[in-house]
């Protein structure tokens, strides 16, 4: 039996019911829930990050996978109000939760926080997402480390189900608006190729004097009127997304300024007639440390992606931004003359850090160059 709900309310005592959490090569591990009870099966993968829970689950880079937080203590300071602002939710990356299921070492029944307004368990109940703890994370994370990122499955009451292999899926198709839609009533016209962005890059771009006018990932926006292009982030393979690809291939044979984030710096590359390929397990932390490249500056970074650049596969006209200083991996390219530029990690990120925000500062001034 696959998918079948065993949650017939809400109540207490659905909680704390053993679960098992089973891996593609056959290891397995056992917990207790504390989200909804629902046998499943997503990529799994692990997140470093100290804080930030409900940012991360909200993230749509996320869709369909199974989030390890490795922080041993999650739920702490509870879940923040479901509130808005410009448009936009004030405490989270989008209005749903994008993971399938979520795997910790120790839940906090009890949360503490000035502004918490719901238990996360609660929340998860609510929202229908499985949720396992009493888990080694550390064990976990270092199995993902030395055999790579897999499927796995949550088994709930020995009701089995399938392993989903997603790295074919689109899960842009998914999580992308499906309509047009603009934020704030700024100088500068950015029109924001939604491939599952995150509302905090919206924010940033609204603070800058700018109208952001959000479009579908296929969408073609070649005979809009606009002053500057941006690229999100997102979940899965790029190299699936071929109208994302093959409008931003046109945009790039003119000169408006370009700016991709994460999934954003892949179609950057793909477009400019590069390479990507899938990492091993994948950048997923609050910690990543970058250089910017012809210069001796380094930045902490936080990233959530599971592919990369090839940066050797760009053409003489490109060169590389940014390498990580952990495995020497691509974390941005620019162009070398035009203004096209993009970063693998989030310069915008939440719940931090900001080292890198100078970036759409740079990206306004480019704007502003652009037009005069």
């Amino acid at each position: 039996m696959t998918g079948k709900s065993l949650n017939p309310s809400l109540n207490a005592e659905e909680l704390h019911k053993p679960v098992q959490l089973i891996l593609k090569d056959g290891t397995v591990f056992s917990g207790q829930s504390f989200g909804y009870r629902q046998s499943l099966s997503g990529e799994i993968v692990f997140n470093t990050a100290m804080s930030g829970y409900p940012e991360s689950l909200t993230d749509p880079s996320y869709k369909g996978q199974i989030l390890v937080l490795t922080y041993p203590l999650i739920g702490n300071y509870g879940v923040p109000p479901m509130l808005k602002e410009n448009g936009l939710m004030r405490y989270f990356e989008s209005e749903v939760i994008h993971i399938k299921a979520l795997v910790i070492s120790e839940y906090s029944a009890e949360s503490s926080h000035w502004n918490s307004w719901k238990t996360l368990s609660r929340w998860l109940i609510e929202n229908k997402i499985p949720a396992i703890s009493g888990i080694d994370t550390r064990a976990l994370t270092v199995h993902l480390r030395e055999q790579g990122v897999m499927p796995g499955k949550l088994i709930f009451d020995n009701i089995d189900t399938e392993f989903v292999e997603s790295d074919k899926i689109n899960m842009v198709e998914k999580v992308s608006t499906k309509k047009v839609i603009s934020y704030g009533k700024g100088k500068y016209k950015i029109v924001l190729v939604d491939c599952g962005v995150k509302s905090n890059i919206i924010r940033r771009l609204i603070h800058r004097d700018t109208t952001v006018i959000r479009v579908p990932w296929d969408y073609n926006y070649s005979d809009m009127d606009y002053d500057a292009l941006f690229i999100s982030n997102g979940p899965g393979d790029p190299e699936i997304l071929t109208p994302a690809i093959e409008n931003l291939s046109k945009a790039l044979e003119g000169d408006k300024p370009v700016f991709g984030i994460c999934l954003g710096n892949q179609l950057l590359a793909l477009a400019a007639g590069g390479k990507t390929y899938k990492l091993p397990y994948g950048h997923r932390s609050h910690n990543q440390p970058v250089r910017m490249q012809k210069t001796n500056r380094c930045f902490i970074t936080s990233q959530n992606h599971g592919y990369a650049t090839d940066a050797g596969s760009l053409g003489k006209e490109w060169e590389e931004f940014f390498v990580n200083l952990n495995d020497n991996t691509n974390e941005g390219i620019r162009h070398k003359k035009k203004p096209f530029f993009s970063t693998q990690f989030h310069p915008e990120a939440s719940s931090g850090p900001t080292d890198t925000d100078f970036l759409f500062d740079d990206f306004i001034e480019m704007i502003k160059k652009s037009k005069k």
